[in-house]
């Protein structure tokens, strides 16, 4: 069943909503020509609980964990994070410029938030990604490109890819094979 995307507000239908102050508006909101594959966990290697929810909404307590300390004054958000569950929350509306790449570079292009959707994969560089979540970011993709006409399946990027040396996520236990095998079987036009 595919999912939808509400052009007017930029909300995923099937996403549990959660509003993140950290976004802006897009330079110029037709040129949404990237996707970009983050992982994240908080704390580095755990999963599930709320702490990726308060650090997109700077309610991040520094005192939780030693971690923390270090990142609660960060203000990033991502479009979208998918969970080990295959639960998807978005936090940012995909006409919205979320503030997920930081310093970034891709095809000569500065600045990707200005151009980019950012997905979070709940997850790490050393562990495998769920099979659930590959299937929905694959869904995820699909709609994303048949909503926003810049968008197709060479448009993906690892957040690894637009900030060499400064970030490794997805990292190397996502399996980019898994993804573009799904995103061939499950196509509803060509990607």
């Amino acid at each position: 069943m595919p999912v939808k995307i509400d052009k007017t507000t930029g909300l995923l239908d099937e996403a549990r909503q959660i509003n993140s102050p950290n976004y802006d508006d897009r330079p110029d909101e037709t040129d949404i020509d990237l996707i970009v594959v983050h992982g994240i966990s908080l704390p580095p290697g755990q999963y599930g609980g709320s702490w990726i929810d308060a650090l997109f909404t700077n309610s991040l307590d520094a005192n939780a964990h030693p971690y923390f300390a270090e990142i609660h004054q960060l203000e990033v958000s991502s479009h979208l994070v998918i969970r080990r569950s295959g639960e998807i929350v978005q936090y940012v509306p995909f006409h919205k410029r979320a503030w997920h790449a930081g310093k970034s570079r891709y095809e000569q292009r500065e600045r990707c938030n200005d151009f980019s959707i950012g997905i979070e994969l709940e997850g790490s560089d050393e562990e495998a990604y769920e099979p659930e979540q590959y299937q929905q970011l694959a869904r995820i993709i699909q709609t994303l490109c048949e909503t926003y006409p810049k968008l197709n399946a060479q448009r993906i990027a690892g957040h690894s890819d637009i900030a060499p040396g400064r970030k490794t996520d997805p990292g190397p236990a996502f399996n980019w094979g898994t993804l573009y095998r799904l995103l061939a079987t499950n196509s509803r036009q060509p990607i």
